[in-house]
């Protein structure tokens, strides 16, 4: 009987290519389909970084990057967006890159960015 513990390892130490290699050789000699199988072999191989589920991200932050050559109406776009006073606001479009709104959904950083870019400046999404 085979060491277990030493399949184990030497599955392991496989590359993706070659943990490929093997399951396709195992469904053809014992006649089974291994599509979840194939995800566990590859997993380790790759480090185990693909084995985590993709969460979608629901906050945003906005970014303003770039005041661009119209920082009066930039500037009064932050204040709307904002409601900062007017030295807070002017502070915060000469202080770019500044974030001007951290945590909201997709939506509403869409509506932002594009006041902002109506207004002439470049702003992020992160």
């Amino acid at each position: 009987m085979a060491d277990i513990n030493a399949i184990a390892e030497n599955i392991q130490g496989l590359t993706l290519l070659e943990a490929s290699q093997l399951v396709k050789l195992l469904e053809e000699k014992l006649g089974v389909s291994a599509a979840a199988a194939a995800v566990a072999v590859a997993a380790p191989a790759a480090g185990a970084a693909a084995a985590a589920p993709v969460e979608e991200k629901t906050e945003f932050n906005v970014i303003l990057t770039a005041a661009g050559a119209n920082k009066i109406n930039v500037i009064k776009v932050v204040r709307e967006v904002t409601s900062l006073g007017l030295k807070e606001a002017k502070d915060l479009v000469e202080a770019a890159p500044k974030a001007i709104k951290e945590g909201v959904n997709k939506d509403e950083a869409e509506t932002i960015k594009k006041k902002f870019v109506d207004a002439g400046a470049t702003v992020e999404i992160k």
